[in-house]
């Protein structure tokens, strides 16, 4: 993902009011992401419980969505659906956003289940485990990393940016 300002990140979102815009708070320590380790932004907001965000590049533009986690956890183990770990050591939550423009204004509303810390670009960029003789494990981390950019555009696509 390549750097943004907070003023690039605030003009972005297509699901959210500018009073919601302009109340939220940035994730810890963005001064310091390493934006080349970075396939979306996610975060959640420490000011309002079960509201988070995820900003991501498509089609050459920034889209930022607002997102609402759901009350209550899954009572099964759930796989992410952006980066599709298997092995997560972190929870999973289902998140629900408001359409853009007029659907969402008349309440139409899309949702998935994400990383509860949103590090699913962490994820992705570890080796997965030797599954054959003669897997290619550097490919099968390329292959995940294209697939969790895929889910994340697919979802803002949803949403209607």
């Amino acid at each position: 993902m390549l750097p943004v300002t907070e003023r690039d990140i605030r003009a972005s979102f297509v699901n959210a009011s500018r009073k919601e815009v302009s109340d939220l708070t940035l994730p810890a320590g963005f001064a310091d992401l390493d934006w080349d380790r970075l396939d979306y932004l996610g975060w959640s907001d420490p000011k309002f419980p079960r509201r988070a965000y995820a900003v991501v590049e498509l089609d050459g533009r920034l889209v930022g969505m607002l997102l609402q986690q759901a009350e209550q956890r899954t009572s099964a183990r759930a796989q992410c659906s952006w980066c599709e770990d298997v092995m997560l050591t972190n929870d999973v939550q289902f998140f629900a956003a408001r359409k853009a423009g007029p659907a969402g204004r008349k309440g139409d509303t899309v949702g998935t289940l994400v990383c509860a810390n949103f590090g699913c670009s962490a994820v992705v960029r570890k080796l997965p485990p030797l599954a054959y003789e003669g897997f290619d494990r550097e490919a099968a981390r390329d292959e995940r990393i294209r697939r969790l950019g895929e889910h994340v555009r697919a979802f803002a696509r949803a949403l209607g940016a």
